[in-house]
């Protein structure tokens, strides 16, 4: 199969054999087309600009009074002038400082409340909220309204140029079906992404599912299911049209090709390894969690932070939510230094054993994010690394678990952004201000300026200082 048509071989070429899809990543002999790519759909469409928005349920320690005093989260120093250190749970990120924006003391307010019905279903609006900034409706039946979610406003602007306009996945188990506590629709705590007001989106948990669906791995069930009892790697089934290209390109190219097909075959090496050891008879630690989803925390994250940078590099899509924890979840994480759960733990009373005990598992929670930004750095598109091009945004709908509030709620910025982020800061919002004026100015960082407001926002917030 000849790929080169003169000078360059087109942003969308795959490589296809046996039922597998293999989007290539960005190559040299890629230029001239890649350049042209994107067409007028707004800044970030002709630029590479990436998007993952990522969820921490139950708050932070830090939101409580206590733990605001002790900088448990937010840091005392703001500007330029601030320290990660001692019991602050963002110390894992000290060394990524230049891909790192800390904005504090911002409100989701849509989250709270309105009606005397409401009261006590916080963790059942809370990721509804997350990124539509709406009010979720109070609800068991199919008349399900929040808001469209800025993913998804920004898929549609950035993401139909891409095989995938987005892509949703999440950690733990998110697929019960009709209705949750306090009268509210499961589907508002099931997902953080919303194609509409009445539409929620579903997430992918497992990683051999998103790794299928990335890479076309077999035309049915039968045709997966038969290769995996053969140990086969999807790899197997496009080894001609690899090496095939591989004639065609320089050096450079060839090794950057080489380095893409190695991390794929790991990744799926990986996904292998845990079905394994889950057929295996052995008692799990999550029995009713598919075979392909680890016991381990971190290895499912890990496997997800892969999946999404190889998702990213081969421009499958540009726009992903990561939902990594369920409200009300009673997951314990040992590895953190505490055996208790996580909604047991964000009930602490608002005393200092307990807040710091959980502030350990705020820390095991963001000490996940450096694994992501490292992959990111080494992964180049074009003459900048994903890292470079991309903007995260790391953040919970809730403050104060232990009251249920959403008052002071986490929020970071990492990543480049393609230069739209000055990072290295601690921005302090002044009292009252909406997590959605943060989210408004987003958009308008990724060309969206028509967009004049986003759920209960009241102005733009200032990130560049």
């Amino acid at each position: 199969m000849q790929f080169l048509n003169g000078k360059t071989i087109p942003r969308r070429t795959f490589l296809r054999g046996m039922g597998a899809t293999l989007a290539l990543p960005y190559l040299d002999a890629m230029t001239p087309a890649f350049s042209r790519f994107g067409g007028a759909k707004g800044a970030a469409a002709s630029d590479g600009t990436r998007v993952i928005f990522i969820e921490q349920v139950h708050g932070a320690a830090g939101s409580n009074a206590l733990g605001a005093s002790k900088n448990l989260w937010a840091p005392a120093g703001v500007g330029k002038s601030f320290e990660l250190a001692g019991d602050n749970a963002l110390t894992g990120l000290d060394p990524w400082r230049k891909y790192l924006s800390i904005v504090s003391n911002t409100d989701v307010r849509m989250a709270e409340a309105f009606a005397p019905p409401e009261i006590g279903g916080d963790h059942f609006r809370s990721s509804a909220t997350f990124l539509t900034q709406s009010h979720p409706k109070q609800t068991q039946g199919s008349d399900l309204y929040v808001g469209t979610s800025i993913d998804q406003m920004i898929a549609r602007r950035i993401g139909q140029d891409t095989a995938l306009p987005s892509l949703q996945l999440c950690i733990e188990n998110l697929d019960q079906a009709g209705g949750c506590d306090y009268n509210y629709g499961c589907a508002y705590t099931d997902t953080i992404s919303w194609a509409s007001p009445s539409e929620p989106l579903p997430m992918i948990r497992n990683p051999r599912s998103a790794f299928d669906l990335l890479f076309g791995a077999g035309t049915n069930n039968a045709d997966r299911i038969s290769r995996r009892k053969a140990n086969q790697s999807i790899l197997d089934w496009i080894s001609g049209e690899v090496s095939g290209l591989k004639r065609q390109l320089g050096p450079s190219d060839r090794e950057r090709l080489d380095k893409y097909v190695t991390d794929i075959r790991e990744l799926e090496r990986r996904i292998q390894a845990v079905e394994k050891h889950n057929s295996s008879g052995e008692v799990r630690e999550l029995p009713e969690a598919p075979i392909g989803v680890p016991d381990s925390f971190e290895e499912h994250m890990r496997l997800m932070f892969d999946i999404q940078v190889l998702a990213m590099q081969s421009d499958m899509t540009r726009v992903i939510s990561f939902k990594t924890g369920r409200d009300a979840s009673s997951r314990a994480f040992p590895e953190s230094g505490t055996n208790k759960g996580f909604h047991p733990s964000s009930h602490h009373g608002g005393r200092e054993a307990t807040v710091m005990e959980f502030n350990l598992i705020n820390k095991y929670h963001v000490n996940m994010l450096p694994y992501f930004l490292d992959r990111l750095k080494n992964s180049m598109d074009g003459d900048k690394n994903l890292l470079e091009r991309s903007l995260i945004v790391y953040g919970s709908p809730m403050g104060d678990s232990n009251l249920h509030n959403h008052r002071r709620c986490p929020l970071l910025l990492l990543g480049g952004g393609n230069g739209r982020l000055a990072n290295n800061v601690h921005l302090k919002a002044p009292d009252g201000t909406p997590m959605a004026n943060v989210f408004l100015t987003l958009l308008h960082k990724l060309g969206m300026d028509d967009i004049k407001s986003f759920g209960d926002s009241t102005d733009e917030f200032a990130l560049n200082v």
